[in-house]
């Protein structure tokens, strides 16, 4: 019991910083402070599982810093109710996953390393969320099951991919925007976090943020 006490503690101090660097989606904050993100982490390391830094996962992947999971998801369902249709590339560890399905979010998520992508669905399964998993080439998003409300990417890519752009759903005739794809985009050296929202069958604005540090988005 006094463990559960000590981790629960630790999210709550990880909100606490969370917020004071700027996230204000009380949805967001509301759900980081619900995940385990210790058990998303090589128990080697669960000591700093609730610091706000990216860590390795093994086969050359990191989870991400818990500002850049909060500012993704923030940035890309903002516009967002419960149920909304989001699609993730790069599943990762899982922790981005489970803070989208905290929301509420109809989750899905695609990850190119099958070893990853096993360790993850049956971590996240023991966790009792159930976002739609596959195992597949991220630049080529899930078109089965588009379009989407947002899609997330959590690697770097050098160009935007087509085929999310094309995966995002269209603008509604009353006038809503729309859908969302934030993403990464750039060299080893950095990358510039995109949103990019759809506003018409070929045509989207683009809004350039803040820089970040992602490992890169490879194609399978």
């Amino acid at each position: 019991m006094d463990y559960d006490w000590k981790f629960s503690r630790r999210r709550g101090r990880l909100v606490d910083l969370l917020r004071e660097k700027g996230i204000g989606d009380a949805r967001v904050l509301e759900a980081i402070g619900r995940v385990p993100r210790h058990l998303f982490v090589d128990q080697a390391l669960i000591g700093r599982a609730y610091h706000d830094e990216a860590l390795p996962i093994g086969l050359e992947q990191t989870i991400s810093q818990p500002f850049t999971v909060a500012y993704q998801t923030a940035t890309a369902t903002a516009r967002l109710e419960r149920g909304a249709k989001v699609l993730e590339i790069g599943t990762g560890s899982g922790y981005q996953a489970a803070v989208i399905c905290e929301m509420g979010m109809d989750l899905y998520s695609v990850e190119r390393l099958e070893p990853l992508y096993l360790r993850t669905r049956d971590l996240l399964k023991r966790l009792g969320y159930r976002p739609k998993l596959r195992c597949g080439d991220g630049y080529q998003g899930w078109p089965a099951f588009a379009p989407y409300d947002a899609i997330i990417v959590t690697a770097a890519a050098r160009e935007v991919p087509d085929a999310l752009l094309e995966q995002l759903r269209l603008p509604e005739e009353n006038g809503e925007a729309g859908g969302v794809l934030v993403i990464p985009v750039g060299g080893s050296r950095g990358q510039v976090m995109r949103r990019i929202v759809r506003t018409g069958l070929a045509s989207f604005e683009t809004e350039e943020l803040e820089e970040f540090r992602f490992v890169p988005l490879v194609r399978r």
